[in-house]
């Protein structure tokens, strides 16, 4: 039973840890456009000198 008393911490933190991890890619934008990335991975045309 003592080992709850460091399994219940490391896994809040954890835990905290993703969310906070989840709020700064809302944040920072990088789920704008899923759709767009869906779409291009199915086309056929190739682009072998990708914009930098």
């Amino acid at each position: 039973m003592q080992i709850l008393t460091i399994l219940i911490p490391v896994s809040l933190l954890l835990g905290g840890i993703g969310l906070a991890g989840f709020f700064w890619a809302m944040r920072t934008k990088q789920f704008d456009d899923p759709q767009g990335d869906a779409s291009r991975i199915l086309t056929k045309e190739w682009d072998d000198h990708p914009r930098p």
